[in-house]
């Protein structure tokens, strides 16, 4: 009771170990494949632990063909018809037979699976193999590819033929894998026991030589097993222990009954595994140093494409510096003609203006105003049109720029792309090279919005100038033509009265007054028309460089965006070798936290 408890934890514990094996492995699968440079060895060889952590104790039965292997499968599973057998070669593909609830057959690749729910499956999978020396070529490569993979190794001959030229080369091919060998003579029936003894002791001494190692050497009779199978499934012990198959049963007993045994077993799959992921790592180091030059080639692009920026961003505000200065230049030349045009000894001429103005008299003949008299230079006008020049030298400068950066660029990037390893170049996407057509819209869309405000500047700001000074001149013509009457009216109702000359002299004298106080009103006027020519040619300069400068900054980040199109193969390569790298290193290191957990699992085991 002591045992089969003891027997039940070891399974209980050995399929846990298993299923974590399992899982590891298939996990690895994943990522191993996109390691560069992993040898496609080493990712047959961790298929291959994938097929030792997926499976129970593997047994896989080799020999010549017709020596009996299928039928000795089928005696132990009790299932006479499970596996064809002939006298002719009847297996070509290697057959694995595994546990399942239910009877099904899948094929793939050179294996054909069979499921079945015998209970003999539930504690070990077997393999039936084509035969070593068939006259079919493919059987022998297959079965070797098989053999690495198995726990033991039956090998079957006939007790009649034992130990031919040809069996002992397979010892000595078998002795290459380092795997427990077995020695079954089948249809030892056909024997009398002396003659089974003398085989038997035959055998075990050739055996030995060729391994170097004594062998278990098992009599057994495939057709006395299959006789000792009843109809209703049952077996006749007697017929059973004759035919030598209860040996199989008792050897798999102890082997699964050995801690040491399923602990070996286990740890074949992690070593395994343990040892491609040290190849995966070291190449994983190994690609990730090589990427950091790389990298340093990223940085170094988006560095010189920041610099690009920031050095059309300078034209930018050289331009817009050179537009402003021309905007002030023209508010002060404006300004000083508004200035010179407001001064006392102008006086006469304002009436003169706006008592034109006010009779009309200036429409009718179609001459010129005092503004546009004094303003023959056209300041604003002049101005305005040295600001169009040097706004339109903005596109070809940054155009000319841009188109000379991105062949540097461009250069660049082909040189570091021409020294990447040759498993990088094939990764590439695309070609490096200039943009087909410079793509000039931000620039062609602002000159269209420049025309609107330069007519709107020459026309709105001049034209309230004008009026300005045009109603500062008609305020003062009246002004002074009220004062004119009041003088007028003041002379002609002179008093005869001795007493009346002071208030006589003293409302001429208010009526002077009140002139000087209109003449110094047109004055200040004249410096707040001054004023307001400045804030309006500010404000329309604000606009004018707002636009400009959106216009330059769209610019500006279309070239950034040619350049990093110019460029772009090499850095998505970059950007997507050092997420897969990252992503890897990360997979490996969880990899390695995994086995380190499936050791002390092992270590647990008893």
């Amino acid at each position: 009771m002591i045992a089969e408890n003891t027997s039940s934890k070891l399974a209980v514990q050995y399929e846990a170990v298993r299923r974590q094996e399992y899982q590891l492995i298939t996990a690895m699968l994943e990522v191993m494949p996109r390691v560069d440079g992993l040898p496609e060895d080493r990712l047959s060889q961790l298929r291959d632990a994938l097929f030792h952590a997926d499976s129970p104790y593997l047994m896989v039965f080799v020999g010549p063909f017709s020596s009996g292997k299928s039928s000795l499968i089928n005696a132990l599973l009790g299932k006479p018809n499970l596996l064809p057998v002939g006298i002719t070669p009847t297996t070509e593909r290697i057959t694995y037979l595994r546990s399942a609830e239910a009877p099904q057959t899948a094929r793939s690749g050179d294996f054909d699976t069979i499921f079945d729910p015998a209970p003999l499956l539930q504690k070990v999978s077997l393999v039936d193999t084509p035969g070593l020396e068939s006259v079919f070529t493919s059987h022998d490569e297959v079965t070797r590819k098989f053999l690495h993979r198995s726990d033991a190794v039956l090998l079957v001959m006939l007790a009649t033929q034992a130990m031919t030229a040809g069996n002992a080369e397979y010892l000595q091919l078998l002795k290459t894998y380092g795997k427990q060998v077995i020695i079954v003579l089948n249809q030892a029936d056909l024997l009398t026991p002396d003659e089974r003894e003398q085989v038997r002791e035959h055998v075990r001494t050739q055996s030995k030589s060729q391994l170097g190692y004594q062998p278990d050497v098992w009599m057994m009779s495939a057709k006395l097993g299959l006789e000792a199978v009843r109809p209703d499934g049952m077996r006749d012990a007697g017929l059973w222990a004759q035919s030598g198959l209860d040996q199989l049963e008792k050897h798999l007993a102890k082997q699964l009954g050995d801690a040491a045994r399923l602990r070996q077993k286990l740890q074949t799959p992690l070593d395994i595994a343990r040892s491609v992921h040290a190849v995966a790592l070291q190449g994983n180091k190994q690609e990730i140093a090589t990427l950091d030059h790389y990298q340093g080639i990223r940085e170094n692009v988006n560095s010189q494409i920041a610099g690009y920026g920031r050095e059309n961003e300078a034209i930018v505000s050289e331009i817009a510096g050179r537009v402003s200065a021309r905007f002030d230049a023209a508010a002060e030349a404006s300004a000083s003609t508004i200035s010179d045009m407001f001064t006392f000894g102008k006086l006469p001429r304002a009436f003169m203006s706006g008592l034109s103005d006010l009779l009309g008299v200036r429409r009718l003949l179609g001459s010129k105003s005092r503004f546009e008299s004094a303003t023959t230079s056209g300041q604003v006008d002049q101005a305005l049109a040295d600001v169009r020049g040097i706004a339109d030298a903005l596109a070809p400068r940054l155009e000319g720029k841009d188109i000379q950066d991105i062949d540097d660029l461009v250069s660049y990037g082909r040189r570091e792309l021409e020294r990447l390893p040759d498993a990088l170049k094939t990764r590439v996407i695309g070609s490096i090279q200039p943009p087909v057509q410079y793509d000039r819209a931000p620039m062609q869309a602002m000159r269209t919005t420049l025309d609107e405000a330069e007519s709107r500047v020459r026309k709105s700001v001049a034209e309230r100038i004008e009026d300005w000074v045009q109603g500062a001149d008609a305020f003062y013509a009246a002004y002074m033509v009220v004062m004119l009457l009041l003088t007028i009216l003041v002379l002609v109702t002179r008093p005869e009265s001795a007493d009346a000359p002071g208030l006589w002299l003293l409302l001429l004298v208010g009526v002077f007054v009140l002139a000087l106080i209109g003449s110094v009103a047109w004055l200040v006027r004249g410096r707040v028309i001054v004023r307001n020519i400045r804030q309006a040619l500010a404000l329309e300069r604000d606009a004018y460089l707002k636009i400009l400068k959106a216009a330059g900054a769209a610019q500006i980040e279309t070239g950034l965006r040619l350049r990093s199109e110019s460029v772009l193969p090499l850095m998505r390569l970059i950007e997507t070798q050092t997420s897969a790298l990252a992503e890897q290193q990360k997979s490996l290191h969880a990899f390695s936290q995994q086995m380190g957990e499936i050791d002390a699992a092992l270590a647990k085991m008893n």
